[in-house]
């Protein structure tokens, strides 16, 4: 069933990046960015964030409903243009029962930085404004309707996370959150940038302030963990271990280049080092999945586990994954995959 969006004939608008919450009623929520026909940034960035659920298991749906979304000082200054923002991952159910999940927003051209050139005189979306926010829904088990949601905001304006862009350090891109628990009781984030590397934020009270975001390193003082700009999810695996999906910048890539430096696939273990600077450390990566580079669909991607999510039952750990955005697939980790996976032990003073 179509939950929103444009139809096969052709009516409505574009519905953009779905994400799902449940309450403890069993009641489903979607929301998504809302296309609503005006362009500031982007088609599928510009847009409010619109809402359905279903109290049958998804057999049925109610109408959409707009969720209100305060005016941000990087939105363009008309305050009838929606807001430039995405959520692609599902939110991480916090201890206190609330929802949290961290979205791109992208600044307004009206309001942004001019764009900075490259070496070859090429500027597009990857050396444009944009930083990490998060928003937490506080009252989703109480089963309103979507547009009688409580939202906080949080890392939000001038308090947004931000990551230098490599030619101009007062730019800034950081896009594509994606966050874990902690057994201490912090947050874990990590981000995609343009600098060739991962980079990371923590927060010590629910998501509500969070630290200066810094390069991923697969242990305090070790090496960064490389990334072209597209999306590297870190995962909790059902025994309480942590699988970081990211990519290489391999030689001869650009890696700004999204047609073509998005293959192959790595994948990492982590574990949680109670004391250590940076709180979650890293195996080295092991070759998860590659294509070769055949190409698939209308337009030729040769995407590996892009935009994926991740879910654990009867303590099975299935990555889902839609290969050159064309099949859905599930991709059982296994503990006899990762078995040859080591994480440094915590260095000894």
């Amino acid at each position: 069933m179509q939950v929103a969006g444009t139809s096969s004939s052709g009516e409505g608008r574009q519905a953009s990046w779905g994400f799902p919450m449940v309450s403890t009623s069993g009641r489903i929520y979607v929301l998504w960015n809302q296309f609503q026909g005006p362009i500031d940034f982007h088609h599928q960035f510009t847009g409010t964030m619109d809402g359905r659920y279903s109290d049958d298991e998804g057999r049925t749906w109610s109408l959409p409903q707009t969720v209100p979304m305060p005016h941000s000082p990087y939105d363009h200054p008309d305050g009838n243009m929606p807001g430039n923002w995405i959520v692609w991952q599902k939110p991480e159910r916090l201890s206190g029962g609330t929802y949290l999940v961290g979205y791109t927003r992208w600044f307004s051209p009206a309001v942004r930085r001019p764009v900075v050139a490259d070496q070859r005189g090429k500027s597009d979306w990857w050396s444009t404004d944009c930083a990490v926010e998060f928003m937490r829904f506080d009252n989703l088990d109480d089963d309103p309707d979507p547009e009688q949601l409580a939202v906080s905001y949080f890392a939000w304006g001038d308090q947004a996370l931000r990551v230098p862009y490599y030619l101009d350090p007062l730019n800034t891109v950081a896009q594509e959150p994606s966050i874990v628990s902690l057994p201490d009781g912090r947050l874990f984030c990590v981000m995609r940038t343009m600098t060739g590397y991962i980079w990371y934020s923590v927060s010590g009270d629910g998501g509500e302030t969070w630290g200066n975001p810094r390069p991923l390193l697969r242990r305090d003082h070790g090496q960064v963990i490389e990334q072209p700009i597209y999306c590297c999810p870190v995962y909790q695996l059902a025994d309480g271990r942590y699988v970081l999906l990211h990519h290489l910048r391999l030689e001869g890539r650009d890696y700004a280049d999204s047609n073509n430096n998005r293959r192959p696939a790595y994948i990492a273990l982590g574990e949680f080092r109670p004391g250590a600077d940076q709180p979650v450390w890293f195996s080295e990566s092991k070759l998860l999945m590659d294509n070769d580079g055949v190409r698939l669909g209308p337009l030729e991607r040769i995407e590996c586990g892009c935009y994926p999510s991740f879910t654990t039952r009867g303590g099975n750990n299935v990555l889902w994954h839609p290969d050159r955005k064309f099949f859905l697939l599930g991709k059982t980790i296994t503990d006899g995959f990762l078995a040859d996976l080591s994480v440094p032990e915590r260095l000894r003073k």
